[in-house]
């Protein structure tokens, strides 16, 4: 998630520098065409081609309202879990008690419960952020060049799961786990397993139970509406179709635009020559404008699609997964030199 308040107009022309060097290469061949062969016949009339434009901007318009409504109904499942992770930190302290037991535990012993409890927790949603960053073939805006220039990869992507989930699982629960193909949900079993052993020797009583396993039900929702959301990508057909009908509206402008610029020139000829000779190559910088601003539209629609992927716009779900950590260890009385760090922005984006 970029913090700050607008992209700078540097970070915007370098982030679309290879597509706006295109548009002037195009451009400048079909002027250069017009301009030194003299082919004021070769033109297309603006009625079909402002129709094009029209369907263009719509369908463009339609994958960026698709695309943000992606991200912001990913950014409320993760909303969901951080409501529903502070309900469970908070559920565990006061539900996991002495009060029905047989046999009562020391309070360091029923103090180690309720910390594997919630340590198991924070490997829940690690798992689940590293389920959401690994890569789907449809996920390519991070392979971009421009995008790799960044140079600022999510934590996902530099550290294992394996060494992520270690301080937070038992040597016996990590190997069970690692062996499941989704780690999460292994997780969330483990949890429900705990909680009914607990209730078996009366450290939990009925009701708080039932609660507890209804705070793990409400995880496994949300955890489904992230993984759907991952899992099942922007349709392709209209993606690819709106990227075809984006590229034949700028590879057509020319020829209506060059010409029109043409006749322009030969009205000002009469009266100014030089001027109006040169004129035509005024389409220029009008072809580059309207072209970028078609193409970088359809392109942050792209960008929007897969909001778990790990650039600059995604859903920041290792920021947000490090402040729930941060918040149970430390109402679970831990000193803060014991608990980790917040993960550092790069390049203003968080994670």
């Amino acid at each position: 998630m970029y913090t700050k308040k607008t992209y700078s107009a540097f970070h915007m022309a370098v982030w679309t520098r290879f597509e706006t060097l295109l548009f002037i290469i195009i451009i400048l061949g079909v002027v250069a065409t017009y301009y030194f062969l003299d082919l004021a016949w070769l033109k297309i009339p603006w009625t079909p081609l402002a129709l094009i434009g029209t369907a263009v901007a719509f369908v463009i318009g339609f994958q960026n309202n698709s695309a943000y409504g992606r991200i912001w109904e990913a950014r409320k499942i993760w909303g969901g879990v951080v409501n529903t992770s502070r309900t469970f930190g908070m559920f565990v302290q006061d539900m996991v008690t002495n009060e029905k037991a047989e046999n009562p535990l020391q309070n360091e012993e029923l103090q180690k419960e309720i910390e594997v409890l919630t340590y198991r927790h924070i490997a829940w949603m690690t798992a689940l952020r590293h389920a959401m960053r690994a890569q789907r073939s449809w996920e390519t805006t991070a392979k971009h060049r421009t995008n790799q220039d960044w140079d600022a990869r999510p934590p996902e992507h530099e550290f294992e799961l394996t060494s992520d989930l270690e301080p937070y699982l038992s040597e016996g629960d990590l190997e069970d786990v690692l062996k499941k193909n989704n780690k999460q949900t292994a997780i969330l079993y483990q949890q429900s397993h705990h909680l009914r052993q607990l209730k078996e020797r009366g450290l939990i009583w009925e009701f708080a139970f039932l609660k507890l396993e209804g705070v793990l039900e409400e995880l496994f929702t949300l955890q489904g509406k992230s993984e759907r959301i991952k899992n099942f990508p922007y349709p392709r057909h209209f993606a690819t179709l709106n990227h075809f009908f984006m590229w034949i509206f700028v590879l057509l402008l020319p020829f209506a635009l060059v010409p029109q610029f043409g006749e322009i020139g030969r009205d000002i000829a009469e009266h100014h020559p030089l001027v109006g000779d040169l004129f035509i190559w005024l389409s220029v910088p009008f072809y580059i404008i309207v072209a970028w601003i078609f193409h970088t539209m359809e392109r942050i629609g792209r960008t929007g699609e897969n909001p778990f992927e790990g650039t600059a716009n995604d859903v920041p779900i290792s920021t947000i997964s490090r402040g729930i950590e941060i918040d149970l260890r430390q109402n679970l009385g831990e000193e803060n030199n014991t608990i980790p760090e917040q993960f550092p922005m790069r390049h203003n984006v968080q994670f």
